[in-house]
C-alpha cells in the first residue's frame, strides 16, 4: 500500500449524535482557541469540551477486539510500562480517528509554532496534517501512532512521553471513551512536570465521557524574568480500582 493510499480514511459508518450540535469539525471549529492556548501555555494541557457522544466514543471503543485494525498490540507487564494493553492502529484509520486527527491539527500548529520559537527549535510545523505527514513520510516516520488504551481493573500506566523519531509534534490529545463511576473507578489521567527553577508538580486531569484533555508531549514554555524556557512533562494513568476505561490516544507525528 503506498504513503498516498494509507493516508485516505475508510468509509463513514458513524452518524452524528443529535445530542452533540454539528459535525465533529464544526465542534472542534467553534472552541475558543485562544483561550486554549493561554491554558496550554500556562499549565502545559487544556480540557476542552465533549466532542464525542456516548455513542461515538462506544463505538469507537468497540474498535478494540477488532484485530484488522490494529499494526501492533502492546501488553504493558510485559515492557515495565505499567499493566493493561493499548493497540496502535493501521492505516487507513477509522473514519472518527482519521478526522478528529485532522480537524486538531490545524487549530494546534499555530500554538506549537509559537511555543517552538519561545523555546528556540528549529522546526516548525505546516498547516494542515496532510502537509505534516508527507513530511514525517519522507524522513522515514511511516508508522501510524493514534492508538486505542483499555485499562482493567488494577491496570495502570508508568510515566512517560510518546517521541517515536526526529519529528515530535509537542502537542497530543487523549480522549477519554467511558464515564467516571458508571464504568471504572480510579484510573485517573497523570500529569507530572519538572521545572529546572522550581519543584516539580503533578495533576490529575479530571475527564468525562467524549472529553479530551491537550497536553504537552514532552516539553513547554515557561516564562521567566528573562524570556522562556523548558519544562519537561510525562503523563500516566493511575491504577484503576473498579471496571474498564478506554481512551483514544490522538498523537499527531508518525513513528520511525
Amino acid at each position: 500500500m503506498t504513503q498516498q493510499a494509507q493516508l485516505l480514511p475508510e468509509a463513514d459508518t458513524h452518524s452524528e449524535p443529535e445530542s452533540l450540535a454539528g459535525t465533529i469539525e464544526q465542534r472542534i471549529a467553534a472552541i475558543d482557541w485562544q483561550r486554549t492556548e493561554e491554558t496550554l501555555t500556562r499549565d502545559g494541557y487544556a480540557v476542552l469540551p465533549v466532542l464525542l457522544s456516548p455513542a461515538q466514543s462506544a463505538g469507537i471503543a468497540a474498535y478494540f477486539p477488532e484485530e484488522g485494525r490494529f499494526r501492533s498490540r502492546i501488553v504493558m507487564q510485559r515492557y515495565a510500562f505499567g499493566r493493561g494493553e493499548y493497540k496502535y492502529f493501521r492505516y487507513p484509520l477509522p473514519n472518527p480517528v482519521a478526522r478528529l486527527r485532522t480537524a486538531l491539527y490545524p487549530h494546534l500548529a499555530p500554538i506549537a509554532n509559537r511555543w517552538h520559537a519561545a523555546i528556540r527549535i528549529d522546526e516548525r510545523f505546516p498547516a494542515t496534517h496532510t502537509e505534516f505527514m508527507a513530511i514525517c513520510h519522507r524522513d522515514g516516520q511511516t508508522r501510524p501512532t493514534p492508538l486505542l488504551l483499555r485499562y482493567q481493573e488494577h491496570d495502570y500506566c508508568c510515566l512517560h512521553q510518546d517521541l517515536y523519531g526526529d519529528h515530535v509534534f509537542p502537542l497530543q490529545a487523549v480522549f477519554l471513551l467511558d464515564e467516571p463511576g458508571r464504568d471504572f473507578e480510579g484510573g485517573e489521567l497523570l500529569l507530572t512536570e519538572s521545572d529546572p527553577k522550581k519543584p516539580g508538580r503533578a495533576e490529575v486531569v479530571p475527564l468525562h465521557q467524549g472529553q479530551v484533555v491537550v497536553f504537552a508531549v514532552n516539553s513547554r514554555p515557561a516564562r521567566s524574568a528573562r524570556g522562556f524556557y523548558r519544562t519537561q512533562l510525562r503523563h500516566g494513568v493511575s491504577q484503576l480500582r473498579r471496571g474498564q476505561r478506554h481512551t483514544l490516544g490522538i498523537i499527531f507525528h508518525d513513528a520511525k
